[in-house]
């Protein structure tokens, strides 16, 4: 269930019975509204959110029961293809132009981890429990680990991952799971509000160019690499200048005026 409101492109989990556990027709129709919000001009943001109390907790029991069937008869390959989707989709939301925002709420497992790593502003209840309980099902979380060890660093994810541990929202947000702390849905949406007229001060180009640095700078192993970067950067900055953002800028700071992009 998605739907646009200003500059944001809302998206919402929407099994409520099932604690939003993702199918693989979710990943199928979250690509799409990816896709969708990817190709609206007017859309900086995607928001993310859960029906019903909670974000996600964790993968489709039933589309796991499918795979065994289909393993079963003889498909090598079904467990393999269902979770590599999964990947698919981090990977999409992950290196997207645009700023991915998660609001987390009640139980945030597994694969609703992942969705949390990936999102450039995490935004959690205050009430809000996180945990990667794959290790007690016998399972490793193996789609989200590159994301959580990116956003928590290797230490805080060894001991998440390898306790299977619960933890709050609190310490969700000292170890940097989640950004931002609110008390409740009133303030959740007051938060997200605030967040998305930040964004709206921020020229569109110039924040997809921004995220793609960003992304492009946690790789960076050695100096020859460093150097390529910068070298990108320094491209990046002499294409925005001598552009559309780069002029009205520039004008709109002379001027003392909002810029267009700030409606």
């Amino acid at each position: 269930m998605s739907e646009t409101n200003g500059i944001a492109q809302i998206v919402t989990l929407n099994r409520p019975q099932q604690r939003n556990a993702i199918s693989l027709q979710i990943v199928e129709e979250l690509l799409q509204q990816l896709q969708r919000a990817e190709e609206d001009k007017s859309v900086r943001a995607l928001v993310l959110r859960g029906a019903g109390g909670n974000f996600c907790a964790g993968g489709d029991i039933g589309d796991m029961l499918a795979a065994q069937q289909r393993a079963s008869d003889g498909d090598a390959e079904a467990f393999y293809r269902l979770n590599r989707r999964f990947g698919e989709l981090l990977e999409k939301f992950n290196r997207s132009r645009l700023v991915i925002i998660a609001l987390l709420e009640g139980a945030v497992m597994g694969g609703g981890v992942g969705l949390a790593c990936i999102a450039d502003i995490a935004i959690a209840d205050s009430a809000a429990k996180f945990s990667l309980p794959e290790t007690r099902l016998g399972l490793p979380p193996a789609q989200i680990a590159p994301f959580v060890v990116s956003r928590l660093g290797l230490s805080q994810s060894r001991r998440l991952a390898l306790s299977g541990a619960t933890i709050d929202a609190p310490q969700a947000q000292r170890v940097g799971l989640c950004h931002l702390l609110a008390d409740g849905s009133a303030a959740l949406e007051q938060e997200l509000q605030a967040q998305l007229q930040a964004i709206r001060a921020c020229a569109p180009a110039a924040l997809a160019a921004t995220k793609q640095l960003l992304l492009a700078s946690a790789q960076v192993a050695d100096d020859e690499q460093l150097s390529r970067l910068l070298d990108r950067g320094a491209e990046a900055f002499s294409n925005a200048i001598q552009g559309h953002e780069g002029r009205e800028g520039a004008r709109a700071f002379l001027e003392k005026r909002a810029a267009e992009w700030q409606y």
